[in-house]
């Protein structure tokens, strides 16, 4: 069984910072390509940050130079360190891992509320 378990949200005031993390198990980590996706009421789910297996990232335009994504394969463990924290960066994020090259083998986590907010 496979499960994407998202930890780190929370409330945070304009200018802060929060770390958001994924651990994953019943896949072979390694193997996955891992992003991070959020979703703010009433929009569409959209991309935030990616990173294969080979390590390099790719990043939303919104959030280039505030977020930085990495993985440690050893932990099944992918993070996502949020720094100057913005209104506009709340929602609810979603861990996904896909298994390149087979599109229809993803999975979702269950998501963290992020907050911006003073």
């Amino acid at each position: 069984q496979v499960q994407l378990v998202e930890s780190g949200g929370g409330l945070v005031q304009p200018g802060g910072s929060l770390r958001l993390s994924c651990t994953a198990s019943g896949i072979t980590f390694s193997l996955y390509a891992m992003g991070w996706y959020r979703q703010a009421p009433g929009k569409q789910r959209e991309l935030v940050a990616t990173i294969p297996a080979g390590n390099s990232a790719n990043y939303a335009d919104s959030v280039k130079g505030r977020f930085t994504i990495s993985r440690d394969n050893a932990k099944n463990m992918v993070l996502l360190q949020m720094n100057n924290l913005k209104p506009e960066d709340t929602a609810v994020y979603y861990c996904k891992a896909n298994r390149p090259p087979f599109p229809t083998i993803y999975y979702w986590g269950q998501g963290t509320q992020v907050t911006v907010s003073s």
